[in-house]
């Protein structure tokens, strides 16, 4: 079993930048994929990105692919989000997710192929 529970979300004006994390408490955080995921109002689901569990292997959206950046701490039990060059489309509520699943299925980017979800954090970006 694996509880997510994200942070870091807020108010940002066009351009700026927010690092989102995601603390994880179960055993098998270190050998989970780890994946973010966002909803904008009136919206399905949207792949963010995704990391491996030794964090070697990132997989990013392209609508995000040079603004974020995905990283973690096995450590800590936390991934992050560092986002960058913030957009007014980028405004959405963002959700971790882990899966018990291998990297090398390359299904990472798919919703229903994560086990476990956060809460969720809002993000808002101001034109």
């Amino acid at each position: 079993q694996v509880q997510l529970v994200e942070s870091g979300g807020g108010l940002v004006h066009t351009g700026g930048s927010l690092r989102l994390s995601c603390a994880a408490s179960g055993r098998t955080f270190s050998s989970s994929t780890m994946g973010w995921f966002r909803q904008a109002p009136g919206k399905e689901h949207e792949f963010v990105a995704a990391i491996s569990w030794s964090g070697s292997s990132t997989y990013y959206a392209d609508s995000v692919k040079d603004r974020f950046t995905i990283s973690r701490d096995n450590a800590k039990n936390t991934v992050y989000l560092q986002m960058n060059s913030l957009k007014p489309e980028d405004t959405a509520v963002y959700y971790c997710a882990a899966s018990q699943s291998s990297w090398y299925s390359g299904r990472y980017y798919k919703r229903q192929w994560y086990d476990y979800w956060g809460q969720g954090t809002q993000v808002t970006v101001s034109s």
